[in-house]
């Protein structure tokens, strides 16, 4: 999904959703950077080697199961086969495709 919201605009990414307990995040507890923006319901991480946003989570988990990993962190001709589907995170919180 790629958002166009002000944070994700800025930050360039392309999320791919999922279950928290189908993603392994593999680095050290301290490698990133949490930022907590906007309704304060998630955070996002960016590496503090490279500065790239790698991933956000749930503040709380038991709310909603959900998180997100920055596709573009992954070589470009992997992505070449996925649907990326736009998302109005600017104003009216509906797809546009």
């Amino acid at each position: 999904m790629e958002c166009n919201c002000s944070i994700c605009r800025r930050l360039g990414v392309l999320w791919f959703h999922a279950e928290i307990n189908l993603v392994e995040i593999k680095s050290k507890p301290d490698a990133t950077l949490r930022y907590i923006h906007g309704d304060k319901m998630i955070a996002f991480h960016t590496c503090k080697t490279c500065g790239c946003t790698t991933h956000w989570d749930n503040i709380d988990p038991t709310d909603h199961n959900r998180m997100a990993v920055n596709l573009r962190m992954i070589e470009p001709d992997m992505l070449q086969s996925l649907r990326v589907r736009k998302f109005d995170g600017a104003a009216t919180w509906k797809y546009l495709d």
